[in-house]
């Protein structure tokens, strides 16, 4: 039977639905076990290669036991006296262990011995070391001084040669290595000397320094030395601080003040552009060199610009130019702060490198700075500004706009405080989602004031109409001019991301759908003020019964006053209004909720007229069994035929009035029936 040999339990047939190595698992489970095989076979068929591998296992026990059956016989003899044998063994064991012990101990004590040794040996070493590097700092510094001392041996910076100060520099160097490996031994003395050399080399660099700078052009070749001397010394530091005392501070403190601000002619933008002027003509130099040196060394570089020049003009605007950050007059404000980020732009253009930019715009001094500048009041005046314009124009008497565009002056004025929001000398980017949200907020109170005004409009004056339908041209052509809002918005805003860009789609057509409810609300509002004098016309159908009852009026002809006074307002209205592409939509709507009325106020007549009829009939009927006398036509019948035929007249008179304003007959609701009802009652 196949198996491994490290493991007694045999494999068992590949034809078995199951791995028999299964099995032998460190972690075997007989759920994990049916979960994993039972889709290979059903139950039936694992149980009988369960049975078979068992039986496979049992054959494999047996064989196993029988080939060591012997030894398990033979075990039991093997054990006899095997305790004696222990016992004799037992005392030499022991004594072996004893000289075990005691070989240990000694090898133990020696290697402590040894190890005491070597400790002391390395102290020596290092005490030699140390005592060695000593010698040669009193011997760097004894140099130090040598080279560094004038004739009268006083301590003072000697005559700047380069080639000294490489010596120098190299020499120190040296000494700050040895320094370090004798600081035990090191005396204050030591130290103090050591300071003092330190002082003499720093000053003889940066007198070096000052008057390489100072030669122009022909101090290139000592800048640059004297950037390697101080990179070497690891002072690149106080190079950046000595430019910043003796060259920028100096020109900063004459050109950055009030007195200088007043007294140049271009105000704000000419001190920027002389402070530029300052980087282009006194650091251009110094800035190649550096530039120069940077590409040379990238572990330490220095940065005269960021480090020198800016925190220190930074530093003299934020005091001595303070006003300048005031937010009282939001127009100065604006025009100082675009003239900032000018200078700031062209400063970010002589860093050199997109790194550079980088660093400036992430300098500690850089945003404090760009804090000074008080966005939100700003934001807030202009705020008040426009928003002071708009709610002007909302109470204002005279409604009617300036401009042939719009109808209304509220309307207009809205419209200019949105465009407002986005001019050159208003919006700023930094808060360009102050002004976004303002945008929204506009258009939002207009809709509010609209619907204000819709609902105090009175309708039975003329003025009040006229106004509804200006307002609804304006509303209309401020909807279909909100996305101009859109596209100005995106212009301001650079990089606008497709998530950004979505949201603001979002919110404007948000504003859109509300103009547009609007829109539907003025709708019902011109209509309903269409109808208001109309409805009281229609009570005179009423009437029409009392003008033909016992009277001996002809025959109608002529339609009654009252349809030519329903008429005459929608006429004086098409009459103003023919040419908006509403108008033939608002007398159509107002015509059919009219007609609706006038044919429930014809119905209930014809009804009236017909119950008459019929009661004079009984009554006629009655009157004529009892006498036995037979009669001619009523009186009354004929003026119940006149009435129908003057609501006959009526109605057609109505149809052709509304015909003449381009509407057809199934386009007005009920019209149709209208003329049915009359037009069927002539044959009762």
């Amino acid at each position: 039977m196949p198996h491994h040999e490290d493991n007694p339990v045999p494999l068992g047939s590949p034809d078995l639905c199951f791995d028999s190595r299964s099995f032998t698992k460190e972690h075997f489970s007989v759920d994990e076990f049916l979960q994993e095989h039972r889709n290979r076979a059903n139950l039936e068929a694992m149980r009988d290669d369960l049975g078979m591998y068992l039986k496979v296992l049992r054959s494999a026990m047996i064989d196993l036991i029988n080939k060591d059956y012997a030894d398990f016989v033979d075990l039991s003899s093997n054990l006899i006296g095997l305790d004696v044998g222990i016992s004799r063994i037992q005392v030499p064991l022991g004594q072996l262990r004893e000289e075990l012990i005691h070989v240990k101990q000694s090898l133990e004590g020696a290697m402590n011995e040894v190890n005491n040794q070597l400790a002391v040996r390395r102290e020596l070493r290092d005490r030699k070391r140390s005592l060695r590097s000593l010698s040669r700092v009193h011997s760097s510094l004894k140099k130090l001084r040598a080279l560094l001392a004038q004739g009268d041996g006083q301590a003072t910076p000697a005559v700047v040669e380069p080639l000294i100060l490489e010596r120098a520099t190299s020499e120190y160097v040296q000494l700050l290595f040895h320094t370090k490996k004798c600081q035990k031994d090191l005396k204050d003395s030591d130290s103090k000397e050591f300071e003092q050399v330190d002082s003499l080399l720093i000053a003889g660099v940066n007198k070096l320094f000052l008057q390489s700078i100072h030669s122009g052009s022909e101090g290139r070749n000592g800048l640059q030395q004297c950037l390697s001397f101080y990179h070497t010394l690891n002072r690149l530091d106080s190079a950046e601080n000595l430019y910043r005392k003796k060259i920028v501070a100096p020109v900063m403190q004459k050109l950055i003040n009030q007195h200088s601000l007043k007294s140049l002619p271009g105000g704000l933008p000419a001190l920027y552009g002389r402070i530029i002027d300052f980087i282009d003509g006194e650091m251009k130099i110094l800035m190649e060199v550096t530039q120069k040196f940077n590409r040379l060394v990238r572990d330490c570089q220095c940065n005269f610009l960021l480090r020198s020049f800016w925190p220190e003009v930074e530093e003299r605007i934020e005091t001595e130019l303070s006003p300048i950050f005031a937010a009282g007059d939001p127009d100065v404000f604006y025009k100082r702060y675009k003239d900032t980020l000018n200078f700031l732009e062209v400063l970010s253009e002589r860093c050199g490198s997109r790194k550079g930019v980088i660093e400036l715009h992430s300098h500690p001094n850089f945003l404090s700075f760009m804090e000074r500048w008080n966005l939100p009041v700003y934001f807030q005046l202009r705020f008040q500004e426009i928003v002071r314009q708009i709610e002007k124009s909302f109470a204002s008497e005279e409604w009617a706009a300036k401009r042939a565009d719009w109808k209304l002056l509220a309307s207009e004025t809205a419209w200019d405080c949105l465009l407002r929001c986005w001019e050159d000398d208003v919006f700023l980017l930094p808060i360009a989602h102050k002004f976004w949200k303002l945008s929204l907020q506009i258009v939002s109170r207009y809709v509010v004031w609209a619907k204000k005004v819709i609902s105090n409009v009175d309708g039975k004056k003329k003025t009040g109409l006229n106004f509804l339908v200006c307002l609804y041209t304006d509303v209309e052509s401020l909807n279909r001019k909100l996305p101009e809002i859109e596209t100005l918005s995106k212009s301001k805003i650079p990089k606008v991301n497709d998530e950004t860009s979505s949201l603001l789609k979002r919110s404007l057509d948000e504003m859109r759908t509300e103009l547009d409810r609007l829109l539907e609300e003025m709708n019902e509002a011109i209509v309903k003020t269409l109808c208001v004098e109309n409805v009281a016309y229609l009570q005179q159908v009423n009437n029409i019964p009392r003008l033909f009852r016992r009277t001996n009026r002809e025959a109608p002809t002529k339609p009654l006053p009252y349809v030519l006074s329903i008429l005459d307002g929608p006429n004086s209205f098409f009459q103003s209004y023919q040419h908006h592409p509403k108008s033939r939509f608002w007398l159509q709507t107002m015509f059919s909720r009219i007609t609706k009325q006038y044919y429930s106020s014809v119905d209930d007549v014809l009804n009236s007229v017909k119950k008459t009829e019929e009661s004079l009939r009984r009554l006629k009927k009655a009157r004529d069994k009892s006498s036995n006398v037979v009669t001619t036509n009523d009186q009354r019948v004929g003026d119940d035929n006149k009435i129908r035929q003057q609501l006959l007249v009526d109605v057609h008179a109505y149809l052709a009035g509304v015909e003449s304003f381009g509407l057809k007959k199934g386009s007005v609701e009920q019209l149709a029936e209208l003329l049915l009802l009359v037009g069927a009652s002539q044959t009762q």
